[in-house]
C-alpha cells in the first residue's frame, strides 16, 4: 500500500478507536468502516503497536484500544508509524552533470522537499487524533 494511503487508513483506524474507547475493536469491524481488506488493516495496527499508539486484546472478546488519550497522540506520531522514511525519488536516472539543469537540478529540489517536508510534519505535529475524532463526530451529528 502507498504510504500516502497508509497514512490516510492508520488516521481512518485511530479515529474509529478513539470514538469506541470502550470497546475492543477487530480487525474485521475496523476493515468494514475502512472498506478494505482485514489484512491491510492488521498490517498497519502492527506498525502503530510497534509505535506504542495502539494495544490488543487477545481472546473472544478482543480486539485493538488506542494505548494513549486520543489528545496525546498526534497525527505526527501516526505519519511516522507507517511511513517507510523513503527518500524522495527524484530522478530515475541522475541528471546529465553537462547540462545546466541537470547539474544543480537535484540539490534545488532537495532544500524544497525539505522545507515542505518539514512544514507537513509541523502542521501534522499540532493535530491529535482527538481532534480529528471530535471533527468525524460532529459531521456525523450535522
Amino acid at each position: 500500500m502507498a504510504r500516502n494511503c497508509r497514512f490516510a487508513v492508520a488516521v481512518h483506524i485511530t479515529a474509529v478507536l478513539a470514538l469506541h474507547r470502550d470497546t475492543p475493536a477487530t480487525s474485521d469491524w475496523i476493515a468494514g468502516s475502512v472498506n478494505t481488506n482485514p489484512v491491510v488493516v492488521r498490517r498497519i495496527l502492527s506498525a502503530l503497536a510497534k509505535a506504542g499508539l495502539v494495544t490488543s486484546q487477545r481472546g473472544i472478546a478482543g480486539g485493538s484500544f488506542l494505548a494513549r488519550d486520543p489528545e496525546d497522540i498526534s497525527l505526527l506520531d501516526l505519519y511516522r508509524a507507517v511511513d517507510e522514511q523513503e527518500a524522495q525519488a527524484l530522478h530515475h536516472q541522475p541528471p546529465n552533470p553537462k547540462c545546466p539543469v541537470g547539474a544543480h537540478i537535484v540539490p534545488v529540489l532537495v532544500d524544497i522537499l525539505t522545507k515542505a517536508e518539514t512544514a507537513k510534519e509541523k502542521e501534522l505535529g499540532r493535530i491529535s487524533i482527538g481532534d480529528v475524532a471530535a471533527a468525524v463526530k460532529a459531521r456525523a451529528a450535522a
